[in-house]
């Protein structure tokens, strides 16, 4: 059985849109000719409260987890490169260019091609598998940042060099289980813990078709992160360090609509994922000793996240979207440190509202509008964003 997706009112079959968002696998030797591909981003933000003074009160935050900054700017722009090695080996490369001009190779990997019936292994840098939102690059999401959990508990997205086996099983429905193994250099992990090995997934992902006009997929999985001495990214002058065990859960869930197969007038998707996480070893305040004497003492917290949002293209070219996003802070023990962690009873919330136009399967622009409760002073949020995508560039995931 097959089942189908929209890719940009593009139709495309589920066995190519389950695969990670990858260019597309040429049946070629190798030859330095690889695909090429370039995606352009920026626009505009209104914010009315200072983003270098962002804060979720209750959470240690990892680097570049904020709203972003303040009137016209680039967003993240990527450059790709992808091709066969030979008719076993197919490589790609991406690099990502910040809005503050630094430059990061965001992935570098190798995978199999054909190694065994439903057989993948992927060596490099890359990014989990866990979720659902995880292995999607900006220019994919259907709002113009990330739901508040996955800026808590992933730093946006969790990316790591490691290796990962997939296995999809030869069925009518679509089931697909996934182990990784990490070095555990970022957040939630850090440090690079027990000799470079300091975090380990696994995933499962089913899917499948409800008649000839809905479809639908939904996962479990479940990270083990290391860290050794994870310091927050929100602060630069008294950087704290997180040292411990971090287990994260996520459950989500995906259904699509669109009337007989064709996505190209009209679809419907409906998106959800709940993030639950444990963490617990040791946190030390002011580790260079700015403010005063650096104090470590225990700490453990149960904490969860959730979004829920909706997407529907009412004609051609035109979609609108809603979403909800919420974190519990759940339950904190940080002993002499407990005051940093006092969240005064708020619960960080927001709603977002974006309407996107795209010309053709290359363009995007969208206007997104968001009342931000993730501090005690509401921040609202204006958002204009443009995407375009150049040369070769291969199907999204469902």
């Amino acid at each position: 059985m097959r089942f189908w997706f929209c890719l940009f009112c593009c139709v495309v079959p589920l066995s190519v849109a389950l695969a990670e968002e990858l260019p597309v696998a040429k049946t070629r030797t190798a030859s330095f000719n690889p695909d090429i591909s370039l995606i352009l981003a920026g626009g505009y933000a209104h914010l009315e409260n200072d983003p270098d003074r962002y804060a979720l009160p209750g959470f240690m935050l990892g680097a570049d987890t904020g709203p972003g900054t303040r009137g016209l700017s680039l967003a993240e722009s990527e450059l790709v490169m992808s091709a066969n090695v030979d008719d076993l080996f197919y490589g790609y490369f991406m690099l990502s260019i910040a809005p503050d001009n630094s430059v990061s190779v965001e992935e570098a990997a190798v995978e199999t091609r054909g190694l065994a019936e439903g057989v993948t292994l992927r060596v490099g840098r890359f990014f989990s598998g866990i979720g659902y939102l995880n292995t999607q690059h900006p220019h994919a999401w259907d709002f113009a940042d990330v739901p508040l959990a996955y800026r808590a508990f992933l730093a946006n997205r969790y990316a790591d060099d490691g290796v990962q086996l997939r296995w999809v099983a030869p069925a009518d429905l679509f089931v697909e289980f996934g182990a990784e193994w990490f070095r555990g250099q970022n957040y939630p992990a850090g440090g690079a813990a027990n000799n470079g090995q300091g975090a380990a997934s696994v995933f499962t992902h089913v899917g499948g078709d409800v008649g000839d006009s809905h479809a639908w997929r939904s996962g479990l999985s479940y990270l083990r992160a290391q860290a050794q001495g994870r310091e927050s990214g929100a602060i630069d002058t008294a950087p704290d360090a997180f040292s411990g065990d971090s287990h994260v859960v996520i459950a989500d869930l995906v259904w699509k609509w669109s009337p007989h197969g064709n996505a190209t007038q009209t679809n419907f998707k409906l998106q959800a994922e709940y993030l639950w996480r444990k963490e617990d070893g040791s946190f030390t305040a002011d580790v260079n000793g700015i403010l005063g004497p650096a104090v470590t003492d225990a700490y453990r917290a149960t904490q969860s996240g959730w979004y829920v949002q909706t997407v529907y293209q009412f004609m051609p070219q035109w979609r609108a979207g809603l979403r909800y996003d919420q974190l519990r802070p759940g339950d904190i023990q940080a002993g002499a440190n407990a005051a940093l962690f006092d969240t005064g009873g708020h619960t960080p919330r927001r709603a977002s509202l974006m309407l996107d136009w795209s010309r053709s399967e290359f363009s995007r622009v969208r206007l997104q509008l968001s009342s931000d409760q993730s501090q005690p002073d509401i921040d609202h949020q204006v958002f204009v964003q443009y995407i375009m995508s150049l040369g070769a560039h291969g199907a999204h995931s469902f």
